[in-house]
């Protein structure tokens, strides 16, 4: 079963309006991770196999904003779970475009 989430990371208190250079180093660790992403407007994508791997994956995003010296930041997740079949993004996103 693959969990289909997606991930908000909005640091507060960094000195400048801008986040995109946060959201970069965001990816980043979704891609060492090696789950398919795809990036929003509005939050990053994602399919992962439980909710467990994105817990983990959250955990190091905020290391990965710790370390960058956010002191302060929200994150906002939402899940999309089925069980009568499997679930990828592309099929949402070509769901809605056909």
């Amino acid at each position: 079963m693959k969990v289909l989430a997606v991930i908000r990371v909005i640091p507060i208190g960094t000195g400048k309006p801008s986040i995109g250079d946060y959201v970069k180093e965001v990816v980043e660790v979704i891609k060492k991770r090696g789950v398919n992403y795809q990036v929003t407007p509005f939050g990053t994508a994602l399919e992962a196999s439980s909710i467990m791997e994105v817990s983990t994956l959250i955990d190091e995003i905020i290391e990965k904003m710790r370390d960058l010296g956010v002191f302060r930041m929200a994150i906002d997740v939402s899940f999309d779970i089925r069980f009568d079949k499997e679930l990828s993004l592309e099929y949402k996103v070509r769901r809605v475009i056909e």
